[in-house]
């Protein structure tokens, strides 16, 4: 599933491609994803001028003139195709939204799953969305940090990655960057979260917010179906430490016999991916252990 940094990729390639622009035509090919399209998208798309783009967790927010937000999730398989001139292009397999704009843009959301969505609401209501209400804070924005996090973790018995998971204790954060985060911040991801303390926290803020700026700078990383909207894989994967990596060795450790190398244990069905040696279950009083 696209991540965090994927997401944020998609979005940035859509605004220089459509930001400005006017729709001058938008078609739906079946009739949704993993919910229905909202009665009248396409006729409602059309006219209606693209100002804006934001994202919100894994959701891509279009603002669009007279009010109206068209939310958009890219789902498990989900991709967006970007291409100009509109009328060269021959529409790709599985292409579910098609919008062409006025100055000659042309996007298509792709998803040969269909489990992504979009819906079409007003400005006013985008808050309170029934996918986005109750959404933590953004883990690169100002709300984010050591504090906010050992708040929502102290006196959980659950996981330290389950909490990060918790889409209501920080938005958008998956499994892959998770794996990455707690092994830089030496956390073990069985950890009970009450268990991990306030330096732990610090330095888990501070490394998060690191590995997604450094995953966005190269362009999200490129798993199974994802490519950036101009066709190009990201390639931030050649870069994980530990997602991925199950007996191969620590890129921070010695090698044998001082350290076996990464580990892989299922957490709620998904996998995980840790160093034992430097991801110890105690808690290590904040120290420099690197």
């Amino acid at each position: 599933m696209p991540e965090l940094p994927e997401v944020e990729t998609v979005m940035r390639g859509m605004r220089v491609h459509l930001e400005g622009h006017t729709i001058s035509r938008a078609s739906t090919h079946h009739t949704g994803l993993r919910w229905p399209f909202p009665p009248g998208l396409a006729d409602a798309l059309a006219g209606r001028g693209v100002d804006g783009f934001a994202r919100r967790g894994k959701y891509i927010l279009i603002t669009l003139s007279g009010g109206m937000v068209l939310v958009v999730h890219l789902g498990m398989s989900g991709r967006v195709l970007l291409s100009t001139p509109a009328g060269t292009v021959s529409p790709a397999l599985h292409e579910h939204l098609v919008i062409e704009t006025a100055e000659g843009a042309r996007c298509g959301l792709v998803d040969p799953r269909r489990f992504g969505m979009v819906d079409l609401v007003p400005a006013s209501a985008v808050e309170g969305h029934r996918l986005l209400a109750g959404m933590g804070p953004e883990p690169l924005g100002n709300r984010f940090d050591g504090a906010w996090l050992a708040a929502r973790g102290r006196g959980r018995r659950s996981s330290i990655k389950a909490l990060l998971l918790d889409q209501r204790v920080v938005a958008g954060l998956g499994n892959i960057y998770v794996s990455e985060a707690l092994f830089r911040a030496r956390i073990h991801p069985a950890r009970a979260a009450g268990d991990v303390s306030g330096a732990e926290y610090n330095r888990l803020a501070t490394e998060i917010r690191a590995v997604l700026e450094e995953a966005i700078a190269a362009g999200g990383s490129s798993l199974r179906d994802y490519v950036q909207p101009d066709g190009e894989l990201g390639y931030f994967q050649h870069a994980w430490r530990v997602y991925g990596r199950a007996g191969q060795g620590c890129p921070d450790c010695p090698g044998p016999p001082v350290c076996d190398g990464v580990v892989r244990i299922t957490q709620s069905g998904r996998s995980t991916f840790f160093c034992p040696r430097r991801q110890g279950m105690k808690n290590d009083g904040g120290k420099d252990l690197s």
